[in-house]
């Protein structure tokens, strides 16, 4: 077992790292993180673990994996919630959509993400 987990980080390790993704993206995950800080888990109630992780590395212009890109860009199939729902445009941060759509870079990241794997995998 301890091998094997051995060998998974060696792996993790070696994998190519992208940090070329658009500000925005970075923006738009310190938004969310902001909207958390200030209103707490009461009222910005969206985002899983890994999720946030997602947000705090794309804030701090962190490098992620190719693994990352991909679950990023898989996170497209989320876009129809991206928008503010009418019920909270005057507060956003309770938009469950929306936030988790910043978390994970917003239009800029996912977009950014959905290009880079089409280079990757080319």
């Amino acid at each position: 077992m301890k091998r094997m987990k051995l060998y998974e980080d060696f792996i993790l390790e070696a994998e190519d790292k992208f940090a070329d993704y658009p500000k925005a993206a970075s923006t738009n995950a310190k938004k969310a993180i902001e909207w958390k800080e200030k209103y707490g888990r009461d009222e910005v109630t969206a985002g899983t673990a890994v999720g946030w992780q997602r947000a705090h590395q794309l804030a701090k212009g962190e490098a992620v994996s190719r693994d990352v890109v991909g679950r990023m860009a898989a996170f497209n199939r989320h876009r129809k919630n991206s928008s503010i729902n009418a019920e909270h445009k005057d507060q956003p941060w309770k938009d469950n959509g929306h936030v988790a759509w910043l978390i994970w870079g917003g239009d800029e990241g996912v977009d950014w993400a959905i290009k880079k794997m089409k280079e990757i995998e080319e």
